[in-house]
């Protein structure tokens, strides 16, 4: 069983939320969630934790795709052992899509591509596997595994394109 990392979470008012990690090797971080959706990451001294070292602001483009580096891919033990030409592609649940606040299973989207909705990531929240009766959310992104051409028709699916 891998170890868990624990996140301190602390609200701040009028400003958003501050989630606190301390690693392994003793260094602590931490990224304030502003309410407009910028990111602030920040990395304190081991000595004292309430002293700053240095800070990096990030768009929320940025803070996206530097998630994307930190999580880990779910299907990538399968192709190291299969030579399956899967895909896992975040689609983005925006105001055009026919599913914003719909079900996962008003989708149809495995019965109608082949490909899964593995995962739902909502702001900084993550929904595994979701249920069937999981309702999604505008701003959702959907994490989505298959063939190339199962991916591509849902997120033709999704987006209402």
């Amino acid at each position: 069983m891998e170890p868990s990392a624990h996140v301190a979470k602390t609200p701040l008012p009028g400003v958003g939320t501050r989630y606190d990690l301390t690693t392994e090797g003793g260094r602590h971080l931490s990224v304030v969630v502003h309410q407009d959706g910028r990111r602030i990451l920040a990395f304190h001294d081991p000595a004292d934790e309430d002293s700053c070292k240095d800070t990096a602001a990030l768009a929320p483009h940025e803070a996206i795709a530097l998630s994307k580096l930190l999580v880990p891919d779910p299907v990538a033990h399968l192709r190291q052992h299969l030579e399956i030409d899967l895909v896992t592609e975040h689609i983005p649940v925006t105001s055009r899509s026919p599913f914003a606040g719909r079900t996962l299973g008003a989708t149809q989207a495995r019965t109608r591509t082949g490909a899964s909705i593995v995962a739902v990531l909502r702001r900084t929240d993550a929904f595994p596997s979701p249920t069937p009766d999981f309702r999604f959310a505008l701003g959702d992104t959907l994490v989505v595994v298959g063939t190339r051409e199962g991916v591509d028709a849902v997120a033709a699916l999704i987006t209402g394109g």
